[in-house]
């Protein structure tokens, strides 16, 4: 009882800062420590695949809560000539060691097979290996885009464990939730009453459009979402390989 309340005392005697430091707050009571291993870099993804085509972008932003730590960190990684991956709403150490699992695997395929993934098995991979890692989960958020077997658009999307989709399109990181709905009525023509379906495997709409709503996306998603901002990569698959083009967003 004496200790207890001499342990009171100095905790109520001392500063603030030091009191803390001793595991007791200002007002005497114990302090709980935490600590995670995982850091949130955010930044936003999207991918639309067309009929002989398919469009991947990302912003450059990478920041931790209100500090923006690089306006240069592109959210995009070229696997193959018909295969491209993004990572956003991602922890970058994790992004990090994802790229480094893929592309040694993909050496190691190449050497074995004498010929470069198809987009299929590089998204069943990444499903494999996010899925091993699943007790511990690299925590980001995936999508891959390229041409399947037959020289359409896909695109794939992962959850932190594995969980793999074949979709149209898809958006990912801190600003989906301003992305999807639009890419839902305008893409997936969802709440469109009178307007035709989509093709099942990928939207009707010309490059040139689709590169235009990814734009129109993020000039708005990065007014909104102080995550989201400086540039956009914005790169084109299509038969020839894959074509890159950078797009200026806002800096604050």
């Amino acid at each position: 009882r004496a200790r207890d309340a001499a342990e009171r005392m100095s905790a109520t005697t001392l500063p603030a800062d030091i009191a803390a430091m001793s595991g007791h707050a200002a007002g005497g009571q114990p302090t709980q420590h935490q600590w995670s291993p995982y850091v949130m870099n955010s930044g936003t993804v999207m991918a639309i695949c067309g009929k002989d085509f398919a469009v991947i972008a990302g912003d450059t932003r990478m920041s931790v809560g209100y500090q923006i730590q690089s306006r240069n960190v592109s959210k995009l990684l070229k696997i193959t000539d018909k295969t491209v991956l993004a990572t956003g709403g991602h922890c970058q150490a994790d992004t990090l060691q994802l790229q480094k699992i893929i592309r040694s695997r993909m050496v190691q395929y190449q050497h074995q097979n004498g010929k470069e993934a198809k987009t299929s098995s590089i998204a069943q991979n990444v499903s494999q290996m996010l899925y091993n890692r699943r007790f511990f989960p690299l925590l980001t958020k995936n999508i891959i885009a390229g041409l399947d077997e037959d020289g359409v658009g896909c695109i794939y999307t992962f959850d932190v464990v594995g969980c793999l989709e074949r979709v149209r399109v898809a958006c990912d990181g801190s600003a989906e939730e301003l992305i999807q709905p639009v890419l839902d009525n305008l893409l997936e023509r969802q709440h469109q009453q009178a307007a035709p379906r989509p093709p099942p495997l990928h939207v009707d709409l010309s490059r040139e459009d689709v590169i235009n709503i990814v734009k129109d996306a993020f000039t708005s998603a990065g007014e909104r979402d102080i995550t989201t901002g400086d540039h956009m990569d914005i790169w084109v698959i299509d038969a020839a390989g894959v074509h890159q083009e950078r797009f200026d967003l806002k800096y604050d």
